[in-house]
């Protein structure tokens, strides 16, 4: 009788490739994975980085647009304001021009100019600015004046104001013009 002939396994068919053992092939797939799931993690970490520094951008933005916002609504008609300042000027010079028989002679027209300063001021006011208004003997305030000159002044100390020539206004806690002032050197 002959001898049946085997058959081959199917994993007999395969052949080991040269170092690899029937083990190795089993880790292999788990390795890989292994790989692929820090790949992904990596990346999982860097987009949530990303995400959070855009939030963080976005957040100033917001925070910067608001900012910008409220300046804009507090500061943006300082240059408007800014441009009135000579007209106050000019309307205060004429009524400290005008004097007793310029008030008789003319009191329509001296009425006219004291109502016409008071209802500029009202307005100023009304937009937030506020006049500086120093007096005589005041100590010089770098932030506030702008000092036209200096002389020795009898009586005076060093850094008082001896002349105020034009009033000061700020808009809020914005400076639009200082006052010009005169200051005594007068030595100590």
């Amino acid at each position: 009788m002959a001898e049946p002939k085997e058959t081959p396994t199917p994993e007999a068919e395969m052949p080991e490739a040269e170092g690899e053992t029937p083990e190795s092939t089993d880790l292999d797939p788990v390795a890989a994975l292994e790989e692929q799931l820090v790949q992904v993690e990596a990346e999982r970490d860097d987009m949530r980085d990303r995400m959070i520094r855009a939030l963080a951008e976005a957040e100033n933005s917001r925070k910067r647009a608001e900012k910008d916002r409220r300046d804009a609504q507090l500061y943006g008609g300082s240059k408007i304001a800014r441009d009135m300042l000579p007209v106050y000027d000019n309307l205060a010079r004429a009524l400290n021009a005008a004097n007793d028989e310029t008030r008789a002679a003319a009191a329509g027209l001296v009425d006219g100019v004291e109502l016409t300063l008071r209802e500029l001021t009202g307005i100023l006011q009304k937009h937030g600015v506020e006049r500086i208004c120093p007096e005589v003997g005041d100590r010089f305030d770098p932030h506030l004046h702008q000092a036209m000159f200096e002389a020795p002044v009898p009586d005076f100390k060093a850094g008082q104001i001896i002349q105020v020539m034009a009033e000061g206004f700020k808009l809020h806690d914005q400076l639009l013009r200082p006052a010009h002032v005169g200051v005594s050197s007068t030595p100590a």
